[in-house]
C-alpha cells in the first residue's frame, strides 16, 4: 500500500491530538485549520479526521473531486459532518462511538444525585449562611427513562440499575435489549413520561429526534420530573423547555447541550434556579483527546491491513435533507 496521506481538521488554535504526531512515522500528514488549507487537503487526502465541527466549512470547501476514502469524526455525533456531498460519496464515515460513554454516564448519575440531594439548594443556603434542614429524595426505585438506547444510553442504564434505579429505554424501534429487556419506539413516549422522575436524553439528532420535545410532549411529564439532556440540543425545544420549567411540569433540568451553543450569555436559562448548565461537557473525561488519537490510530491499523473499520456510520438510516442534515441513529 502506498503511504497514505491523512489530513486532520482542527481549530485555528488547537493542536492535533496528543498521540496523532506518531502519523508522521508511516503517513503524510497534513495538519488543516482553514478553508483554503481544507481545500488543498481534499483534493490529496485519503483520510480526513475531523476534531473541528465548524458548521458548513465541509460543503463551503468541498471539491468536485476528492481522493478521499475515509473520513473520521472524533465525537459520538456526525451531524454536522453528514453534508450531502458526504452522504452520496460513498465514502466511508467512523465515529468515537465509545469513548465518551461512561464519562457521559457519570455525569448523568451526577446530576440526578445533584437534583435528589438538592445540591443547588445547598448551595443557595450556604451562600446565604443560612442553616436550612430539609428532607431530600432516595433514588433507590426511582425510574429514569433514557430516550436513545446505543452504547450511550446502555451505559446510563447499566450505571443508574447499578443504583437501584429502574431504567426504561426508547429507541428508533421496539426490541428486546440485554441492558433495558424491551425497548419502546418514540410512539411510546406519552405513556411512558408520566411515570418517569428523570428524563434522560442520550439520543442523537435526526430527523425523527429534531424537536422531539416540543410543548405537546413535554405536557406528558410527571409534575417535578427532571429533564436531562447529553444527546443534542435541538431534540428538546428551548422555549417549551423553559415553559414547562415555569409552571412546575418539570422540577428542575441538567442541560450539557443547546439549540444555540455557546448559549448566549443574555439567555434566560442562566438565570433559572433549578437548571444546571454545562458547557458540551458532559463526556470529556481528563485524558479523553489522547483517548480518541488511540482510537483512530487502532482503526487506522485495520485501514492498512485492509480489514473492516470499526464505528461505520450507517448509511442506509440517514435521510439526505437539504435544509436539516441528521445524523445517523448510532445511538437510537
Amino acid at each position: 500500500m502506498t503511504t497514505p496521506v491523512v489530513a486532520v481538521l482542527t481549530a485555528e488554535d488547537e493542536d492535533l491530538l496528543p498521540g496523532l504526531e506518531r502519523l508522521h512515522d508511516t503517513c503524510t500528514l497534513l495538519h488543516v485549520r482553514d478553508d483554503a488549507a481544507l481545500r488543498n487537503a481534499l483534493t490529496r487526502a485519503d483520510i480526513l479526521v475531523v476534531t473541528d465541527f465548524r458548521t458548513g466549512m465541509l460543503a463551503r470547501c468541498w471539491p468536485t473531486h476528492t481522493p478521499l476514502r475515509w473520513i473520521h469524526a472524533t465525537s459520538a455525533g456526525v451531524d454536522a459532518l453528514m453534508i450531502e456531498q458526504v452522504q452520496r460519496s460513498g465514502i466511508i464515515v467512523t465515529n468515537a462511538r465509545g469513548v465518551f460513554d461512561r464519562g457521559i454516564a457519570e455525569y448523568v448519575l451526577g446530576a440526578i444525585l445533584l437534583f435528589a440531594k438538592d445540591t443547588l439548594g445547598n448551595l443557595r443556603h450556604q451562600a446565604a449562611r443560612r442553616w436550612q434542614h430539609r428532607d431530600t429524595a432516595l433514588i433507590h426505585r426511582a425510574q429514569a427513562l433514557i430516550v436513545g438506547a446505543g452504547s450511550i444510553g446502555s451505559e446510563v442504564a447499566r450505571l443508574l440499575q447499578a443504583t437501584g434505579m429502574r431504567t426504561v429505554g426508547v429507541a428508533s424501534r421496539a426490541r428486546d435489549d440485554a441492558v433495558f429487556g424491551t425497548l419502546h419506539d418514540s410512539s411510546a413516549l406519552p405513556a411512558l413520561m408520566p411515570e418517569a422522575d428523570y428524563l434522560v436524553i442520550t439520543a442523537p439528532l435526526t430527523d425523527a429526534t429534531r424537536g422531539l420535545f416540543d410543548a405537546a410532549l413535554l405536557r406528558h411529564c410527571k409534575p417535578g420530573a427532571v429533564l436531562i439532556n447529553v444527546g443534542r440540543g435541538p431534540i428538546v425545544r428551548t422555549e417549551a423547555l423553559m415553559a414547562a420549567l415555569d409552571d412546575g411540569t418539570l422540577g428542575g433540568a441538567a442541560l450539557d447541550v443547546f439549540e444555540q451553543e455557546p448559549l448566549p450569555e443574555n439567555h434566560p436559562l442562566w438565570g433559572y434556579p433549578n437548571v444546571m448548565i454545562s458547557a458540551h461537557m458532559a463526556g470529556d473525561f481528563i485524558g479523553w483527546r489522547a483517548a480518541l488519537a488511540e482510537q483512530f490510530l487502532d482503526n487506522l491499523g485495520r485501514w492498512q491491513r485492509g480489514d473492516p473499520l470499526f464505528n461505520q456510520v450507517r448509511f442506509n438510516q440517514v435521510r439526505i435533507n437539504d435544509k436539516d442534515k441528521p445524523d445517523p441513529a448510532q445511538e437510537a
